[in-house]
């Protein structure tokens, strides 16, 4: 099992460890509940160095990404950064992902921890266009400072203006004393913040100097658990439960990714599942009575009918009711129709909402 550069200070500070995609990871410090809410309404900071970093370079590198990519990288600009998926050739998804263009002919693509080695040979076994491809991931560290507050806790640390970051656009510059760092406005929370990218010998420093800044903030450590609840009351996807190699970007609700002005992996096909419709989506519902909906749990009709399975559920810390997402025939998706989540042989209703379930 993998550590990463601040696994001890996690054990020190009594969190709870769990194996998560290969790696020792913090799950929680004090309580799911009490981390949620303290990245709903102040800011909170999350260890997520076990993400993995691909950078792409050379002359092809944008050739490449569009070859492997279903959004459109064309359209980014330096300082840019956009949310995709790597299609299989199958229908599926091999992984959905973060690309960012550092320059012309130079991107960093930002991958999911449990799928590391598998992008590394798709991508690998796509290049075909003598692109330069450099596997970071053990070398660099990444840490989610995110929350309502976390702006105003953080420009301490900073020349860079970080209430000029745009959602989803990023600075190279100055931070906790570090030079060229990677601060970028995106996040899982839905609660805003930065992410930021540094390395493994960096984040020590950056980490010690962030609890400092933000101790008048309210500024706690936040574990994967948390940040579980936080990603699904915003609807994001999760690969391996919403998303995996057998699930179209289509069926998901990621067509907004899915760009049919370029050819890419599968993109026939997925375009033509576009055009005709599937006879599957992915569906947010909230709980009618109280119960707690969880991954794999069969989804039925008002005759006990099997309709779908969830993919994902919990109990929300914000809304204190049950909230899961699941596929489910495409007659039963339209939002407010009623369905029924099997919980041990017993059906209890649940209703199709829009997402996401938590709104400011």
């Amino acid at each position: 099992m993998k550590n990463t550069a601040l696994t001890q200070i996690h054990e020190g500070l009594g969190a709870k460890m769990l194996a998560f995609a290969g790696y020792n990871m913090p799950i929680s410090y004090e309580g799911i509940n009490a981390e949620h809410e303290t990245v709903r309404n102040a800011v909170g900071v999350f260890d997520v160095s076990h993400m993995g970093e691909f950078l792409l370079s050379g002359p092809n590198a944008l050739a490449l990404i569009q070859k492997v990519t279903s959004n459109d990288a064309a359209t980014l600009v330096d300082g840019r950064a956009q949310y995709s998926c790597l299609p299989n050739a199958t229908g599926g998804i091999v992984d959905d992902l973060l690309v960012y263009k550092i320059k012309d002919e130079q991107y960093l693509l930002v991958v999911n921890a449990s799928n590391i080695d598998k992008d590394w040979e798709w991508i690998s076994s796509q290049n075909d266009l003598d692109v330069e491809m450099k596997n970071l991931s053990d070398d660099y560290s990444l840490l989610a400072i995110q929350g309502p507050k976390a702006v105003e806790a953080m420009q301490s640390l900073t020349s860079v203006d970080l209430s000029k970051i745009a959602y989803y656009h990023f600075e190279v510059g100055d931070f906790a004393g570090i030079e060229h760092v990677i601060i970028s406005a995106t996040g899982y929370t839905g609660a805003g913040g930065f992410e930021i990218y540094c390395k493994n010998n960096e984040v020590e420093q950056i980490w010690n100097t962030v609890f400092e800044a933000g101790a008048a903030f309210g500024i706690k450590p936040i574990g994967l658990a948390a940040r579980d609840t936080l990603r699904l009351e915003m609807g994001f996807c999760l690969y391996g439960n919403d998303i995996n190699d057998t699930t179209s970007p289509i069926e998901a609700g990621l067509g907004w990714i899915t760009k049919f002005n370029k050819e890419f992996t599968n993109s026939a096909n997925l375009k033509q599942q576009k055009e005709t419709g599937v006879s599957r989506k992915l569906i947010g519902f909230e709980m009618q009575e109280r119960a707690i909906p969880r991954h794999d749990y069969e989804i039925v009709d008002a005759n006990g009918n099997e309709i779908g399975i969830v993919t994902s559920g919990t109990m929300s810390p914000s809304l204190n009711k049950g909230i899961g997402l699941g596929y489910v025939t495409v007659d039963n998706s339209a939002v407010d129709s009623e369905i029924f989540i099997r919980i041990r042989k017993k059906d209890a209703l649940a209703k199709v909402v829009k997402l996401p379930f938590y709104k400011k």
